[in-house]
């Protein structure tokens, strides 16, 4: 019954804080970007609760079990590379002043074909990253909802609803704020 209410009060506690999220947004910037009013903590507890993912501690748990230390080195080379990526491509990108790869590409290149491949290897990259985390999270939240007996499937829309309601209804600084108390 504890991992119930607790369950119940983690989502109750992100809803909320979409709902603030929603009330605060008022325009683009403020929807993709959090109006560029997120610090540098913020930012990175957000970060951090985004690497403490069910995918994230699932797969590298598993690939430390199967491969040992081998395994190991998997997760040095995705946060090595991470910074990598934060270094190359995230300083340039915010000193430019646009939110996203594409929007670069596409003012200096042919814009509908940019946009075209930028959706497709977003959905492409997205769609998989998705399947271990909704695999990770249906685990985990049927596991703690067995009481009520909650299944599997069940677990997983539910908690595709939950993500499709934070994106929608708060924008980034919902997703942002929900990564932090994540972490």
């Amino acid at each position: 019954m504890t991992a119930i209410l607790m369950t119940l009060g983690f989502i109750v506690a992100t809803l909320g804080i979409t709902a603030w999220a929603s009330r605060k947004s008022s325009g683009a910037a403020s929807f993709f970007a959090a109006g560029r009013n997120i610090t540098a903590w913020q930012n990175g507890l957000a970060v951090a609760g985004d690497y403490m993912s069910a995918a994230s501690f699932l797969g590298i748990t598993g690939l430390i079990a199967y491969y040992g230390y081998d395994g190991f080195m998997y997760s040095v080379g995705f946060l090595v590379a991470y910074l990598t990526v934060l270094l190359i491509v995230a300083e340039p990108l915010r000193n430019s002043g646009k939110y996203t790869m594409a929007d670069v590409l596409a003012y200096r290149l042919r814009p509908r074909p940019v946009r075209a491949m930028a959706a497709l290897s977003t959905l492409t990259i997205s769609g998989f990253y998705m399947i271990a985390q909704m695999v990770g999270a249906g685990a985990m939240v049927s596991l703690l909802m067995k009481d009520i007996g909650m299944d599997y499937s069940l677990s997983v829309s539910a908690v595709g609803l939950l993500m499709i309601v934070y994106v929608v209804f708060g924008g980034m600084p919902a997703t942002t704020w929900v990564q932090i108390v994540k972490a």
